[in-house]
């Protein structure tokens, strides 16, 4: 264990080695000793190391886990003459504790006590209670509810080895068992990292020093948590994956790569140690098929703002904005399908026929949205069943879910629903006799935790109700007895008494001691009385004593057995939940369609982009809200003729957002949603790239111009013909004439050689000139009015070419004083006559050319780092697909 490494985020690491302590040979009792033999093991975690009713840290971990959580330090103990410190959270409450210090990055290593005094004295143990880790809890892991965001996935990733230039990366959600696998190459990796966003990042030790992994890392450096890079052994992962799933060969799930197999048998091994627990509720590893999914690198995803807007937030990210589902696996279903836009077509238009069924049938998509609205979330109840941590509301959670589930497959069975539609309502499954059996077996009010009792309903267990009956009507039962016994001796002083030393008892005075049954145990001679027993007395003692223990057993065991049912339908379960999602995002969409007012785009394999009456979805939104100006919709028609657009015009007036929604339209047309316009034609696109908005990156030692030239630099190496492209301000960041001469060589670039759908904002008005010398460019401008001395923004998009910028218009719009603007005024006519001489070199024609991707996949091969029988291997390759 000492070798897993639990931990690199930087409040996670404890300065205290308990190594340093032992070589002191210091005398420690036998509970430190104890707790300082499972520090050795988990040094990286934080150890929760129970006593009684409490977990307790010890040395450096008191220290930091005080700190962190805001509580008392205090001490146990000596060292030397120096205080212990020591700090503890209550047993029964410590899960909003482990919540808040695995939040600010710290792993937490549980360590129970697995036996009670009064068991461990009728053994005659000595020294300190069994105890041992059963868990740790890490950022990837964690399954409670109260620790998890309902309507966000919580991914735990492990990454690959490099092999022959590819990374393998295993993806899985331990809250609802899915498991994905894909590869991609060392460039990807950031783009991966931004589409999953997890939780944990598991990745060997010495890929964290690869200079170009670097920059890619550093980002998510508090994320990681490395591993020797023996862990990541392709055999030992072959072996994991096939043991864990009991099968003979991995290849029947799929065809893994070496590098997607390094991956995903690390994880399962990782899951496996920190839990304690073997795998139960995994699925199977899916393959993200290479190609299957748009593009989208970091910078993109942060300029689009998909999930969070740029200072961090979900209010006013697109996914904020088009989330209409009522269920959280429905919305953390839309959020990844979001993040991963697809490329098959059949998919594509399989979502859209489903969104479109519930678009035209709305009496059918209010019915299941309020169904919906009643299912619980499953898919984290069953983990948490399967993980055993569940509790009796988990069990009430699949209850009422499958029962929902059937009530949904039966009023849709018949209907004429679209192909995806029927196969998602055929998934809902059978589910009558499980549901039953939880409905007799579970209480109408159900407790939190099951240590907590009282769950399983009377009359679902014989024997669980006679010992119910004896904890609760004890004195009921001993009042009854101590009655029989009066009729039957004539003594009506007689009393049945309880003390902690000999039990319950028969107390009689001694006047009538002539009158005591020969049945009757002696016991005890007081002065003042007689004590006796009987064996029924000492039978009903023992039941009553035992009822308490009894029942909790009972409820456990009963509750195990249920557990046992559940995991035996868990593929059937998981199909439920998932159709189940997918009907909520199906009808979710089709609400934000009819209330936003979207259209079904045409989604094909073309080079068109023909947008009319676009808008953006999250502007147009927020003004719709504030009951502000409605949105002026603008169009967008790109063709094989035309598919560069230069778009010029001053600030303000809605260059960057009509970017952006153009941008938004591919994505959400190719999730399989309907889109923010009047009509929609869009041929499919491999990659979305956006150049928008400036910002440095100081801890990378970039700034503002060099993240600009990084991000174009990408562009132009990697948008194909089939990619959308949107740029603005390319050059603003240095000298005019610098700027000016990359933008217009950037432009260039783009129409000769990437080809690619390109919407490109600019105040450089020189490169207007590229029109009448690039077939494929168009000029756009945005409208405007001038009314007496003021700029009027129109935020229309119209053929043509803006004269000026109206920068300075916008200065006085934003309060700089009378003087300035005066100044800048004069200052500009000035520049601009100088300006005017400039002569511009002639832009050599080159016809545009499509780079195919053999090309690129030759381009892109190390030839210096290939084998000899590689080398040949690539050459066939390369020529059977030419063939």
């Amino acid at each position: 264990m000492s070798e897993l490494n639990l931990g690199l985020a930087e409040p996670a690491a404890p300065a205290f080695q308990p190594e340093q302590l032992q070589k002191q040979e210091i005398k420690l009792s036998p509970v430190m000793a104890q707790y300082l033999e499972m520090k050795k093991e988990y040094g990286d975690a934080l150890l929760f190391f129970r006593l009684g009713d409490f977990y307790e840290l010890f040395f450096d971990d008191a220290v930091t886990a005080a700190k962190a959580l805001d509580i008392v330090l205090t001490r146990r103990g000596k060292n030397e003459g120096n205080d212990i410190p020591m700090c503890g959270v209550p047993a029964h409450a410590y899960e909003s504790y482990l919540a808040r210090l695995i939040q600010k990055g710290f792993k937490v290593a549980v360590c129970e006590q697995l036996e009670d005094p009064a068991a461990a004295k009728k053994r005659g143990a000595k020294g300190p209670l069994k105890r041992d880790v059963v868990r740790v809890v890490t950022p990837g892991t964690i399954t409670e509810e109260n620790m998890l965001e309902a309507r966000q996935s919580n991914f735990l990733i492990a990454v690959s080895p490099v092999t022959n230039q590819q990374i393998g990366i295993a993806i899985i959600e331990l809250s609802t068992g899915s498991f994905l696998v894909e590869q991609t190459d060392l460039t990807g990796l950031a783009g991966v990292l931004s589409r999953l966003n997890p939780a944990e990042i598991i990745i060997p030790d010495r890929l964290i020093t690869e200079p170009s992994l670097y920059e890619h890392l550093n980002q998510w450096k508090r994320k990681l948590s490395p591993l020797p890079l023996a862990r990541f052994d392709y055999e030992n992962g072959k072996l994991r994956l096939e043991t864990a799933y009991q099968v003979k060969t991995i290849d029947a799930f799929g065809n893994f790569s070496q590098a997607e197999i390094r991956a995903a048998g690390t994880l399962i091994d990782y899951i496996q140690i920190t839990q304690k627990a073997a795998l139960r509720l995994i699925d199977r590893p899916r393959q993200i098929k290479p190609q299957s999914i748009m593009t989208i690198d970091a910078p993109t995803r942060r300029s689009l703002e998909l999930h969070l807007t740029q200072s961090g937030q979900r209010q006013g990210s697109l996914m904020d904005t088009i989330d209409r589902t009522v269920t959280a696996a429905g919305s953390r279903l839309l959020s990844m399908q979001l993040a991963a836009p697809l490329l098959q077509l059949e998919a594509i238009q399989e979502r859209q026929d489903n969104v479109t069924y519930f678009v035209n049938s709305g009496d059918d998509r209010h019915f299941i949205r309020d169904m919906l609205k009643q299912t619980p979330d499953m898919e984290r109840a069953l983990s948490r069943l399967n993980m055993m941590r569940g509790s009796p509301r988990d069990l009430a959670c699949l209850r009422d879910g499958l029962t929902m589930a059937m009530q949904i497959r039966q009023t849709f069975t018949e209907l004429g629903l679209s192909a995806g539609l029927t196969k998602h309502v055929q998934r809902l499954g059978h589910h009558t006799d499980l549901t039953d059996k939880l409905t007799r077996a579970l209480a109408d009010e159900l407790p939190f935790y099951t240590r907590d009792g009282g769950f399983i309903a009377e009359g679902y267990h014989g024997d669980l109700d006679t010992y119910r009956y004896l904890r609760d009507n004890a004195k009921d039962h001993i009042a009854q007895l101590q009655a029989d016994y009066i009729a039957r001796t004539g003594i009506n002083s007689l009393k049945i008494k309880h003390n902690n030393i000999i039990g319950y008892h028969i107390d009689i005075t001694p006047s009538h001691a002539n009158k005591v049954p020969e049945d009757f145990i002696h016991r005890q001679t007081l002065a003042s009385s007689l004590r006796y027993s009987t064996p029924e007395l000492a039978e009903l003692e023992r039941k009553i004593t035992v009822a308490a223990q009894q029942v909790m057993e009972l409820e456990l065991q009963i509750f195990a057995n249920l557990v046992s049912d559940i995991q035996l339908v868990t593929d059937d379960i998981l199909r439920c939940c998932r159709a189940l999602a997918a009907l909520d995002v199906a009808s979710a969409l089709a609400e934000l369609a009819q209330t936003q007012g979207y259209c079904c785009p045409t989604v094909d394999q073309s080079l068109t982009f023909q947008i009319a009456g676009g808008f953006h979805p999250v502007v147009a939104s927020l003004l719709k809200e504030r009951g502000e100006t409605t949105f002026v919709a603008n169009g967008c028609h790109m063709d094989d003729a035309a598919k560069l657009f230069l778009i010029t015009g001053p600030n303000m007036a809605g260059k960057s957002t009509y970017l952006r929604q153009n941008a938004l339209m591919a994505i959400l047309a190719q999730l399989g949603s309907y889109v923010p316009a009047q009509k929609a034609h869009i041929g499919i696109v491999d990659r979305i790239f956006s150049r928008v908005g400036a910002s440095d990156d100081l801890a990378s030692g970039r700034s503002t111009f060099m993240v600009e030239m990084v991000e174009t630099a990408a562009i132009l190496h990697q948008a194909t013909d089939r990619s959308f492209v949107i740029l603005d301000e390319i050059g603003r960041g240095t000298a005019t004439f610098d700027g000016l001469s990359i933008a217009w060589a950037v432009t260039e670039h783009i129409a000769q050689h990437n080809n690619c759908r390109t919407l490109f904002a600019t105040h450089y008005h020189e490169l207007t000139q590229l029109q009448d010398k690039i077939p494929t460019l168009k000029c756009l401008t945005m409208r405007i009015k001038e009314w007496e001395g003021k700029v009027i923004f129109m935020h229309e998009v119209i053929e043509g070419a803006a004269d000026k910028s109206y920068g300075i218009h916008v200065a006085a719009l934003a309060g700089l004083p009378g003087s300035v603007i005066q100044r800048a005024t004069g200052i500009l006519a000035s520049l601009e006559a100088e300006r005017s001489e400039l002569t511009i070199p002639a832009t050599p024609v080159v016809a545009p050319t499509t780079v195919s991707q053999l090309e690129r996949d030759l381009l892109a091969l190390d030839i210096d780092s290939l084998s000899p029988r590689e080398a040949l291997d690539r050459l066939y390759e390369l020529k059977r697909r030419i063939a």
